[in-house]
C-alpha cells in the first residue's frame, strides 16, 4: 500500500504522505451518521443486538500458597517462607450488546439524576474490565468528559488527577479504595465515588465521613438507581463532535503526566481509520482478550473501534493470562481462546521467553527440533513449513487457545528477533505506531504487505510528513527519507487540559495544525514507515557521533538473557553501556550448560547480578546480538550493570505503561555507572 504524496513542498520537509484510502480527504468517521461515542453505542446494539459484546470471569477464590524461599547474605545461607496469592476464576459469561445498551442506559440516567453535568468531569481509576467500559460509555452517553487514572496511581498521583480536572465523581474498584480514602478529604471537587467488586464496610464508611454530601454506591447500586429514573432525561443529554470525550494523562517519562484532550470527532475519526485500514482482516465472530490498561490510548481506541466493529471484548488481567498464574482453572488467554491480541512488547518479550524457558527445560532433543523447524518457517518450504506448523508448533498455539490468528504491538519498538520469532512460531505479528495525542494513530502494519523493522502504513485519518534534523544528520533528502515525524488530521488533539504553555509552544503544535512528535523516522520504498529513535534520546558520543538509545535498545532487548535494559551514554563516552534485568531461567540455565570458573548457577540471583564473571558473559551475549544486528562499533555496549530488582511503576523506574525512566533509572544505579566507566578508563589507559 503506497503512501501517496499530497500538498505543498516546505523547505527542510518532507511533502505530506497520505493512505490511498484516503488521498482526496482523510477519513473523519467509520460510516455516516456515527459522529460520537453516543452514536456508536446505539449502532452497535442496532447492528449487533444479541451478539456476545463482553465477557468477564469472576474471582471464586484466593489461592494462598507458602512457598520456602532461599537467600544468601554475607556468605550465609538461609531460608525464609514467603506467601503468594492466586487467583481461581469462573468460566467466561458474557452480556449482548443488546444488554450493555442497557446497563449503560441505566448508569447514564443515574449519573443524570445524580447531579452530573456536561460540566462535570468523571475520573476513572481501576483496572481494565466490563466495569471501566459501561462507565466510560454512560459518561459519553451524557456528554460527560472522563479522566483517566492508571489503577497503579499511589496517592499523590490520584489526587493529582482528580484535583487538576476537578472531578466530582470517581469509579474504581473495591481493593483500590484504601488509596481514594486516603485522598477524598483533599478533593475538594469530589461527591461521588462508585466501585466494584466487594468493598469492606470500613473503607466505604470512612469516605462518607472524610466530607460532607459525599455519597459511596456500587456500580449495582447505581444501576438500580437509574432504573427508576425516566429514559427521557438522556434526550437533551447527547453529546456533540466537538465536545471532550476524554482527558487521558499520558504516562509521563519526562514530568509530570499531561493531560490530553479527546474530542468524539478525534475518537470517531480514529475508529474510522481502523475499520478502513484494517477492517477486512476482521472475521465473524472474532474475539479480542482485553486486558491492557484503558487508561492507555492504544487498549481504549482499540476496545472502542473493536466494539463498532460487532467483536467480543474479552476482559483479563495481566496477572491471569497464563495458566502459571492462576490456580485450579486456566488462564485468561486459554479461557477465552481469542483471535486478535494487542500487546506492547514487554508482554510479547515475556511470551517469547516463556517458550524459550519451555524449550530449555525439556532437553536438548525437544529444542533442536523446535529450531529446524524454525528454519524450515523460516525458508518458507512447501508442505514442511505447514507440517512445522500442524506438529511442532501446535503445541505453541494451544497455549494461546488455539485460535490466535493477528497480534500486534504497541506503544515503543519490539525487537526484530523476537517479532520473528512469534511470527514464525505462533501468529501473524504486526506492529503499530501512534501516540496519545493522534489518538494512536499513525501507522499500522497491514498483514498482506507484512515486513520487519517497521510500524506500518499511514492510517487514513492522518497525514504524516517528515522534517529535517541536521545535527544528527536525518535529512527528507536522505534515501531513504528521514527526519522528524509530523502528524495532522482529525485524529490529532487540539491541546492538553490547562496547559496554555504547551498549546502554544511551535515545537509541540507547529503551523497549519501539524503536530510535532519528536520520534525520528524514515519513510521506506514500499510506503511503510520505519521508528529510528526520538530526539531526545539521540546522544553524541566523544567520537562525535549520535547513537539512538531507543533502536539500541529494541535490539539489546532480543538477548534472551535480558529482561529489561536501559542503554546510557554520557558525550564524553566512546560507547553506551546498559542497565540491566537479566532473566533469571535463562541465566541460570546457560551457566548450568557452561561451566564457568567462580560461579555458581545456584546463587543467589543477586549474587549472581554481582558476578564480574557473569556480567562479562551478559556483555558478550549482548554485543553479538548487537552484531548480528549490524551495529558499528560504536553501538556496541562498552559495560553492563546488572540487578535482580524487577522495575515497577511504584519505584519510579518504569511509566505505568511500561516505558523506561531514563533518567530515573541513571539516577538510580549512578554509583554503578561510574564505577563502571571508572573500569572502563583504566582498560583504556592500560590498552
Amino acid at each position: 500500500m503506497i503512501a501517496v504524496e499530497v500538498g505543498p513542498k516546505v523547505e527542510g520537509e518532507s511533502r505530506a504522505r497520505r493512505s490511498p484510502q484516503s488521498v482526496n480527504a482523510l477519513t473523519e468517521r467509520p460510516i455516516d451518521g456515527i459522529d460520537t461515542v453516543w452514536d456508536i453505542v446505539q449502532y452497535a446494539a442496532r447492528e449487533h443486538g444479541t451478539k456476545p459484546a463482553m465477557g468477564w470471569r469472576d474471582v471464586v477464590k484466593i489461592v494462598e500458597e507458602e512457598k520456602e524461599v532461599k537467600k544468601v547474605h554475607a556468605g550465609k545461607e538461609t531460608t525464609e517462607k514467603r506467601t503468594w496469592k492466586y487467583f481461581q476464576l469462573g468460566d467466561p459469561k458474557f452480556l449482548s450488546y443488546l444488554e450493555a445498551q442497557e446497563a449503560i442506559s441505566e448508569m447514564s440516567r443515574a449519573l443524570v439524576d445524580l447531579g452530573i453535568t456536561q460540566n462535570d468531569i468523571v475520573n476513572i481509576y481501576a483496572q481494565t474490565s466490563i466495569s471501566w467500559q459501561l462507565v466510560s460509555f454512560s459518561c459519553c452517553t451524557i456528554g460527560t468528559p472522563i479522566a483517566t487514572a492508571y489503577d497503579s496511581l499511589g496517592e499523590s498521583g490520584l489526587q493529582h488527577s482528580l484535583n487538576e480536572p476537578g472531578c466530582v465523581a470517581i469509579f474504581t474498584n473495591a481493593d483500590l479504595l484504601p488509596v481514594v480514602q486516603k485522598v477524598a478529604a483533599n478533593v475538594p471537587s469530589l461527591r461521588l465515588v462508585i466501585y466494584d467488586g466487594d468493598a469492606k464496610a470500613d473503607y466505604i464508611d470512612k469516605i462518607r465521613g472524610s466530607k460532607e454530601g459525599i455519597k459511596v454506591l456500587s456500580i449495582d447500586e447505581l444501576r438500580a438507581h437509574g432504573k427508576t429514573v425516566s429514559k427521557d432525561v438522556l434526550e437533551a443529554r447527547k453529546p456533540k463532535s466537538e465536545d471532550t470525550a476524554c482527558i487521558m494523562y499520558t504516562s509521563g517519562t519526562t514530568g509530570a503526566p499531561k493531560g490530553v484532550v479527546i474530542t468524539h470527532r478525534n475518537l470517531i475519526a480514529t475508529v474510522g481509520a481502523v475499520y478502513k485500514h484494517l477492517g477486512q482482516h476482521f472475521k465473524e465472530g472474532d474475539l479480542y482478550l482485553a486486558y491492557l490498561p484503558l487508561a492507555h490510548i492504544l487498549e481504549f481506541v482499540i476496545e472502542l473501534s473493536f466494539y463498532f466493529v460487532g467483536l467480543t471484548l474479552g476482559f483479563g488481567r495481566v496477572k491471569t493470562l497464563t495458566d502459571q498464574s492462576v490456580r485450579n482453572c486456566v488462564g485468561d488467554i486459554r479461557a477465552y481462546r481469542p483471535n486478535i491480541l494487542v500487546g506492547v512488547p514487554a508482554v510479547f518479550e515475556m511470551i517469547r521467553k516463556g517458550i524459550v524457558h519451555r524449550l530449555n527445560s525439556g532437553g536438548k532433543v525437544k529444542k533442536g527440533i523446535f529450531n529446524a523447524a524454525l528454519s524450515v518457517k523460516k525458508a518458507d518450504i512447501p508442505g514442511l513449513a505447514q507440517l512445522a506448523d500442524s506438529t511442532v508448533f501446535a503445541q505453541v498455539k494451544a497455549a494461546t487457545g488455539g485460535r490466535l490468528r493477528i497480534a500486534m504491538c504497541g506503544g515503543a519498538a519490539l525487537s526484530h528477533e523476537t517479532q520473528e520469532f512469534l511470527h514464525l512460531a505462533l501468529v501473524t505479528m504486526l506492529q503499530g505506531y501512534g501516540m496519545t495525542e493522534t489518538c494512536g494513530m499513525c501507522a499500522v502494519l497491514l498483514p498482506e504487505g507484512f515486513r520487519f523493522d517497521s510500524v506500518g502504513h499511514i492510517m487514513p485519518s492522518v497525514e504524516v510528513k517528515l522534517k529535517d534534523v541536521p545535527d544528527a544528520g536525518y535529512f527528507h533528502t536522505n534515501n531513504p527519507p528521514q527526519g522528524e515525524i509530523l502528524i495532522r488530521g482529525p485524529s490529532v488533539i487540539k491541546g492538553y487540559f490547562k496547559r496554555d504553555d504547551l498549546n502554544t509552544d511551535p515545537a509541540i503544535f507547529a503551523d497549519d495544525g501539524w503536530l510535532r512528535t519528536g520520534d525520528v523516522g524514515q519513510f521506506n520504498d514500499d510506503g511503510s514507515l520505519t521508528i529510528i529513535d526520538r530526539i531526545k534520546n539521540l546522544v553524541k558520543l566523544s567520537g562525535g557521533e549520535y547513537i539512538a538509545l531507543e533502536r539500541l535498545e529494541s535490539i539489546y532487548k532480543g538477548c534472551n538473557l535480558v529482561s529489561n535494559l536501559c542503554v546510557h551514554a554520557s558525550q564524553d563516552a566512546k560507547q553506551p553501556i546498559a542497565i540491566i534485568i537479566p532473566h533469571e531461567a535463562h541465566l541460570r540455565h546457560v551457566l548450568d550448560e557452561n561451566s564457568i570458573d567462580g560461579v555458581n548457577p545456584h546463587d543467589d540471583f543477586k549474587i549472581l547480578c554481582h558476578n564480574p564473571k557473569v556480567k562479562e558473559m551478559l556483555l558478550k551475549e549482548c554485543n553479538t546480538v548487537g552484531k548480528k544486528a549490524g551495529f558499528k562499533p560504536m553501538e556496541l555496549l562498552e559495560a553492563v550493570v546488572l540487578t535482580a530488582d524487577e522495575w515497577t511503576p511504584e519505584s519510579g523506574l518504569v511509566t505505568a505503561a511500561q516505558k523506561v525512566q531514563r533518567k530515573k533509572v541513571a539516577e538510580k544505579f549512578s554509583a554503578e555507572i561510574n564505577v563502571g566507566s571508572i573500569h572502563i578508563s583504566k582498560r583504556s589507559e592500560a590498552g
